[in-house]
């Protein structure tokens, strides 16, 4: 998703114009930056913390040439979720699982104890059931000798 669609989406539910949502999700980008930029440290509830950290120098190898390479200290932003956000990936995660086990199912034809019992289609007659709307089969000795 990019900052236009987010805004488009915003804009829609709140009502506002997408220039006025444009510049609010903008200040609030900036508001972050300046902070860590500042503090080094942002912490949004039920969102995550963003925080600076120094990364220390290292040596490193070239994957193109194999050399070895200095690579020096420097400052990196990191991101740790919070609980209310790793609680939906993790939901996520879940459904996604279950729609694999699913899907593994079908195709072996097994069928799992969550899942509904297959729909009748208007191709498939249901013959007998007193809630249907397919006559009872005709009996063999119906069609007179």
């Amino acid at each position: 998703m990019t900052k236009k669609e987010i805004v488009k989406t915003i804009s829609e539910e709140i009502g506002l114009t997408q220039l006025k949502t444009k510049e609010i999700v903008q200040k609030t980008f900036d508001a972050i930056v300046t902070t860590l930029v500042e503090e080094g440290r942002i912490e949004l509830r039920n969102f995550g913390v963003f925080e600076v950290k120094k990364r220390a120098a290292r040596k490193a190898r070239n994957p193109r040439t194999g050399a070895k390479v200095d690579v020096d200290e420097k400052f990196v932003v990191t991101f740790k979720p919070g609980k209310e956000m790793e609680e939906r990936v993790r939901q996520l995660e879940e459904k996604a699982r279950q729609g694999r086990l699913e899907s593994e199912q079908q195709a072996s034809g097994e069928t799992s104890p969550y899942s509904s019992p297959p729909q009748p289609t208007s191709e498939t007659p249901n013959y007998g059931s007193p809630y249907s709307s397919q006559p009872n089969p005709p009996n063999p000795g119906d069609y007179g000798s």
